[in-house]
């Protein structure tokens, strides 16, 4: 169900938003009256978004682990549409499965780049231009698994806890202003990321879910979309799952 013009006259950004949740959640902004600059490093992805979006979007090719290039696409951002309510941060890799023991070092830097590193420049970048209007909603993309520690998924946990730690601090940091702070922390979703993952990993997280399913891009989507509305003002640093029974507290 959307809300007819909950987002009017807001402009979200939304990182990795040309593909799974990103793109669901700017799919429901947009439907919703709002307009969205899609953040994200596949330029073909971003352009069929575009496309399929016309004027309510526009595409901001951008490596989240670059601060220098996040820094630019803010003010890219702010350029085009005058104003930032709004981000979702939900650029976002798994890395291999594999023990901590025998984890590639290069391969854990690489997570934690993108996952958390990524994240700490989206809000680092987007948070003045709010303060500027003293509004905005900012919702970071975690995981049950940063909850729960999943086993050969230790990078993936481990910096998805983090993106826990750092919802909470900055949370606080902004609680006497109009602009929110929150993450939310799915189980499993079946998008393109379950690419990276080993069938064995694919099953022991579809093993875990109570429900017995594995989540949908449009439900994830319709919380992340609660949280960046202007419905959600009492709520900051809060984490929110949505895990199919999942979670364990």
């Amino acid at each position: 169900m959307n809300h007819q013009n909950r987002f009017d006259q807001q402009c979200a950004v939304v990182t990795g938003g040309a593909a799974g949740i990103g793109l669901a959640v700017a799919s429901r902004i947009i439907a919703e009256g709002g307009r969205v600059a899609i953040w994200d490093r596949n330029p073909t992805d971003i352009d069929a978004a575009v496309a399929r979006f016309g004027d309510k979007a526009i595409g901001v090719p951008v490596d989240v682990t670059d601060w220098a290039a996040v820094e630019q696409a803010a003010r890219t951002t702010d350029a085009a549409f005058g104003r930032i309510d709004v981000l979702v941060a939900s650029a976002g890799i798994t890395g291999p499965n594999a023990t901590t023991w025998e984890y590639p070092v290069a391969d854990w830097q690489q997570v934690f780049a993108v996952n958390l590193h990524g994240v700490f420049h989206a809000n680092k970048a987007v948070v003045p231009y709010m303060l500027a209007k003293d509004t905005g909603r900012i919702v970071n993309i975690a995981s049950i698994a940063g909850k729960e520690g999943n086993p050969n998924a230790s990078a993936y946990s481990a910096s998805k806890a983090a993106v826990i730690g750092l919802t909470k601090s900055l949370g606080k940091e902004l609680a006497k202003t109009g602009i929110t702070v929150n993450c939310v922390t799915p189980a499993a979703v079946r998008t393109a990321i379950f690419d990276q993952m080993t069938q064995q990993h694919i099953d022991f997280m579809l093993s875990k879910i109570p429900m017995g399913r594995f989540g949908t891009v449009d439900e994830i989507a319709a919380l992340v979309c609660w949280l960046a509305s202007p419905e959600c003002s009492f709520t900051t640093g809060g984490v929110f799952d949505i895990s199919g029974g999942r979670a364990t507290y």
